[in-house]
C-alpha cells in the first residue's frame, strides 16, 4: 500500500472527526437538534472511515464491507430522521 492511500484514508478520518466534533460543540452551545444529528451522523461517517481504513490497510485479507455499509447507513440514518422526524424545533413551514 502506498504512502499516499495511508494519507488519504486517515485525512478522512481526521476531517470526518473534526467535523464532528465542531458539530457537537455547537450543539452545546446552541442546543439547535440539527447539530446534533448531524454530529451523529458524522460520528457514524468516521467509524465508517475508520473502517474502511482497517479493510483496506490493515486487514486486506478480511471483508469489511458489511461493517463499513452499516456504519454508513446508522450515520444518514441519523440525519434523515432530523430532515424527516423531527420537525418539533422548525415549527410550521406556511
Amino acid at each position: 500500500m502506498s504512502l499516499f492511500k495511508i494519507l488519504l484514508f486517515g485525512a478522512a478520518v481526521v476531517t470526518s472527526f473534526a467535523c464532528s466534533v465542531l458539530l457537537f460543540r455547537g450543539y452545546r452551545r446552541r442546543r439547535i437538534r440539527l447539530l446534533m444529528w448531524s454530529a451523529l451522523c458524522f460520528a457514524g461517517l468516521t467509524i465508517n472511515n475508520v473502517v474502511l481504513f482497517l479493510d483496506l490497510v490493515i486487514f486486506p485479507d478480511i471483508d469489511l464491507r458489511p461493517l463499513r455499509l452499516i456504519s454508513a447507513l446508522g450515520g444518514m440514518l441519523f440525519l434523515l430522521y432530523a430532515f424527516i422526524g423531527d420537525t418539533d424545533e422548525m415549527g410550521d413551514p406556511l
